[in-house]
């Protein structure tokens, strides 16, 4: 399938930002799915997601949530092996999200997608993502009909707003997958959310023996090609179910 890639650049509360958008190229339409990044952001990557999921059938953006610190910084696992500096440049652009930020990033992505008012839109997060998506689904139910967190980061945590603690009100379908050699975001630590979902039939959480964090991207060390190809499977399936196409 041919695709078209575009950039859109909009005004948000924070400053400018950047939106990768990715679609097929003929008119549609096409349901949108909304990428929360994780800690490595807006590299090759996630621009190889963004096409396989594009060549689905979907009409796929992802907001760049380090803008505020400069336009569609990524971080590729050659130059951070070669530059070890480079990942604790990484773990401080991640601490200095939060989740009013992000979602005030979303509300602005929302505006620039021209959104027909019934359409129902898919959401993925990859780590930290994760918790933007549950966030998103609590928040806008109306708008987003589905989500999906691959080897998701911060569910559970000692704060008053930890997601696990409204978990409970997740009134859409949400799949997660995660492995078991996770020790970045193990299971044990994401357990109090994990509980919380349980008696919620429309939430599947999925355990990948053997699986590492960050499992989802081929040639990276950390690749597991079953369950990145089962959590790929599961995510289009539900959203198949779940979204529908705008104008």
């Amino acid at each position: 399938m041919e695709l078209r890639h575009d950039v859109l650049d909009v005004d948000t509360p924070d400053g400018p930002m950047a939106i990768l958008v990715t679609q097929p190229a003929d008119d549609g339409p096409y349901p949108t799915v909304v990428i929360f990044h994780d800690a490595p952001a807006i590299r090759q990557a996630i621009r190889d997601f963004m096409a396989k999921l594009a060549g689905e059938g979907y009409r796929v953006a992802t907001p760049d949530l380090y803008h505020r610190a400069g336009r569609m910084i990524g971080f590729e696992p050659d130059a951070v092996a070669a530059d070890p500096s480079l990942r604790d440049q990484m773990v401080t652009l991640l601490y200095s999200l939060t989740d009013d930020g992000i979602q005030r990033d979303l509300d602005a992505t929302l505006g620039a997608l021209d959104l027909a008012d019934d359409e129902l839109l898919g959401t993925i997060g990859f780590c930290l993502g994760a918790r933007a998506v549950v966030r998103t689904l609590t928040r806008l139910p109306d708008r987003f009909g589905a989500g999906a967190t691959w080897h998701p980061s911060f569910l559970a945590d000692d704060g008053d707003d930890s997601p696990h603690l409204t978990a409970a009100d997740i009134a859409r379908p949400l799949y997660i997958g995660i492995g078991t050699a996770d020790q970045v975001q193990s299971i044990a630590m994401h357990q109090p959310f994990f509980d919380a979902v349980e008696p919620l039939e429309h939430v599947e959480v999925e355990i990948f023996d053997g699986a590492d964090h960050g499992f989802t991207w081929p040639g990276y060390a950390t690749y597991h090609q079953v369950a990145s190809d089962t959590c790929f499977a599961k995510t289009t399936a539900l959203f198949a179910r779940h979204l529908s196409a705008g104008r």
